[in-house]
């Protein structure tokens, strides 16, 4: 018995399964590479799903964050620690935002913009004021609210009823949205780009309308950035690609490259919209996550992570473009921005059977919205390692597995 079938046999007595995990058991990583219990490589061209901006064990990253766990780890939020001041002053500093609530994942920054949202209106008088429009395809995080404002119904599945005050309408549907959106309204919530619903580019003008319809109808603009945000689109935010300011947006993912770190950023209009006492994170914004946020920000501004990641972006949509071209039936689009893109593959191509192939071929990737091959590498990724992955994809979409009849 292998190393990786004794572990996964072992996992399978101890760990809940909820999860349906590739049959590879990863030990260590460096860079751009990781390695199994057994002592294969792989090329790792997802990222954690979009998380591990500065790569697997980043020295300048690793080495802050045991200074850090060396010197104060966790103090609660009923004091302040000087670490945590430093990296909300950062993305302040960055993103014109006005202030910054720190939590632990995607889904606790989202739930954080739902909360505000209401409290926001509730603060002015108008209490009545609860709905929020979220849109078909969207993903936005597994805990209730979250999970609420997911336009995907097989998350759902046996978790109802789900919460109140949500409706929901095709994204890229301006008119949609303006037929839903009323006095009633406390949000508009989307995504800059759907990621995990399929890599979906919002069309043009539709990310300006919705932020002039939320202020015609007096609601909030709420982008959630946990996978667009952090230079995954070749800007620091998503937001900044299409020249639209929300009143909120979230961040997690990359915001630690790969330290668990969630935060809310919200604009000088809403800064008090969640007063002392009405939302709370235990480990929200501790200091060991911090150091790791401030350690990320060290080496995007070092090595020039944001314009490479615009740069790599063009070239690795060259690539994909090219596939799309070379293999028309097995393709049918490239899809995403930056360093977050995919190929939609065929009517009748195993997409799992594709990741399935590419994983013994050494390379790691994602599927996104269920037929779209996702590649959301770190971002430090060199142009030779993107065209690695290239060509095996070109191997496999050559003769690829198909859907069974």
């Amino acid at each position: 018995m292998t190393k990786s079938a004794d572990y996964i046999a072992r996992a399978k007595d101890a760990l809940l399964g909820n999860y349906p995990p590739a049959s590879i058991v990863l030990s260590e990583g460096r860079g751009v590479r990781v390695r199994d219990v057994d002592g294969r490589s792989y090329l790792d061209l997802a990222g954690g799903i979009a998380v591990l901006s500065l790569g697997h064990a980043h020295p300048h990253l690793a080495a802050k964050i045991s200074e850090q766990a060396g010197r104060l780890m966790h103090v609660s939020n009923l004091v302040y620690n000087d670490v945590t001041i430093r990296f909300a002053e950062e993305l302040v500093r960055r993103t014109s935002f006005a202030r910054v609530f720190f939590c632990n994942s995607g889904a606790e920054a989202n739930e954080a913009m739902l909360k505000l949202a209401r409290r926001f209106h509730y603060e002015r008088g108008d209490g009545e004021r609860v709905e929020i429009v979220s849109t078909e395809h969207s993903f936005h995080g597994r805990t209730y609210g979250a999970l609420t404002v997911t336009g995907q119904p097989k998350y759902h599945v046996g978790m109802g009823p789900m919460l109140g005050g949500v409706k929901t309408v095709p994204y890229g549907d301006l008119e949609a949205m303006r037929a839903v959106a009323s006095d009633k309204t406390a949000a508009i919530l989307v995504e800059p780009l759907q990621a995990e619903g399929g890599l979906f580019v919002p069309p043009k003008g539709y990310l300006q309308g919705l932020r002039e319809l939320a202020d015609e109808r007096g609601a909030l603009l709420l982008f959630d950035e946990v996978q667009t945000g952090y230079g995954r689109l070749g800007r620091f935010l998503g937001s900044e690609v299409f020249g639209v300011r929300p009143d909120a947006c979230s961040l997690a993912k990359g915001i630690a490259g790969g330290f668990p770190l969630g935060a809310m950023l919200v604009s000088e209009r809403v800064k008090d919209g969640l007063p002392p006492g009405s939302h709370a994170s235990t480990f929200g914004g501790n200091p060991l996550a911090c150091a790791a946020g401030l350690a990320t920000l060290e080496v995007f501004d070092k090595e020039g992570i944001v314009e490479r990641v615009e740069t790599l972006g063009v070239y690795l949509a060259e690539r994909l473009d090219g596939l799309v071209a070379e293999f028309p039936d097995v393709l049918q689009q490239r899809r995403g921005l930056g360093l977050l893109q995919g190929v939609k593959v065929a009517s009748g191509i195993d997409p799992v059977g594709v990741l399935g192939r590419l994983i013994e071929a050494g390379i790691l990737a994602t599927i996104a919205g269920g037929d779209v091959i996702r590649l959301s590498p770190p971002l430090i990724i060199e142009e030779s390692e993107l065209d690695e992955g290239i060509e095996v994809l070109r191997k496999i979409f050559a003769d690829p597995p198909r859907m069974s009849a």
